[in-house]
């Protein structure tokens, strides 16, 4: 009995249910949520999505409608402010806050428009040259050379004085400026995966150059280029609100963050809260964003994963 014993033993304690690992989706939340500041930026990124689709709810007043009765009235809390204008008004009675909101669905829309418009041809242009490296693959980078080797935002002002300013030149210029980014980056990153087993696996299997690039190693390659173009989408926020400060980009009565500035900076001294109101707006969407990307690369990427 006791050998029989002995025998049973091992083999129950063998059967012990081993814990299965949890799913790809909750593991990535527990990344992200580990950065207190990149969810706290995702909450923050969460309201300005709310106010960009419900605008019309939300905004109390038309945003390019006139107050004569209240121009440059300071926000509420002030001595002389006015409950009806939360914000304020600017230099021709329209509500800061109304114009702040519509902004924000402006500026989030040229944002991510010009990060899927660099983005996606970025992406081709770099597999291309990284599995034609010897035909496409010189051509390709000494073009992003040449176009790298000029500031974004000089670039960006460079088209827009050929296409003029407007709305939708506005999201080509910007898309143009960074285009180069995402085409190195995905190079470099499919470089790194062409030499590996499994993308020679698939070769040996038959597979066409167009599967190998899509299908085989565009996949490991996303997570650099989501984590990329996070980044991007605040930069490109950036460079759309200097273009309307400059007067390049979106033009009036359009409400845009950089364009409430541009009409603002006269009033600097008299009216500080005209000034004040968008900056801060700018400042704390692009710190929220870039918060989000850190909290991306640390989910995303295992060797960057905090405590690893």
């Amino acid at each position: 009995m006791s050998a029989e014993a002995s025998a049973v033993g091992p083999a129950v304690e063998s059967s012990e249910v081993v814990p299965s690992a949890p799913s790809p989706l909750i593991a990535f939340w527990h990344s992200f949520s580990a950065n207190r500041g990149a969810l706290l930026a995702a909450c923050f990124f969460l309201l300005l999505l709310v106010c960009v689709v419900f605008a019309g709810w939300l905004a109390p007043h038309d945003p390019i409608e006139q107050f004569r009765d209240h121009m440059l009235t300071p926000p509420c809390w002030a001595d002389e402010g006015v409950r009806d204008y939360l914000l304020g008004t600017d230099e021709l009675g329209r509500d800061i806050l109304s114009r702040l909101i519509y902004g924000a669905r402006v500026s989030l829309m040229i944002g991510l428009m010009s990060v899927l418009t660099s983005m996606l041809p970025g992406i081709v242009l770099g597999l291309s040259a990284a599995f034609y490296p010897r035909r496409l693959g010189v051509a390709i980078m000494r073009v992003m050379d040449v176009l790298q080797a000029l500031p974004s935002l000089l670039l960006a002002i460079c088209v827009i004085t050929v296409l003029g300013p407007g709305l939708i030149n506005t999201m080509i210029a910007v898309a143009v400026s960074t285009l180069p980014g995402y085409t190195r980056l995905t190079r470099a990153t499919a470089l790194a995966e062409i030499g590996k087993d499994y993308v020679t696996a698939s070769r040996v299997a038959g597979a066409g150059t167009l599967r190998l690039m899509f299908d085989a190693v565009l996949p490991n390659c996303m997570a650099p280029l989501i984590v990329n173009a996070t980044l991007g989408f605040s930069s490109a926020i950036l460079e759309t609100a200097a273009l309307g400060f400059l007067g390049l980009g979106v033009q009036p009565p359009t409400p845009e963050w950089g364009t409430m500035l541009s009409a603002a900076r006269d009033y600097i001294q008299r009216a500080p809260w005209v000034v004040t109101m968008p900056g801060l707006t700018i400042l704390v969407s692009v710190l929220s964003i870039n918060l989000i990307g850190d909290g991306l690369r640390d989910a995303l990427d295992p060797k960057l994963k905090r405590g690893a």
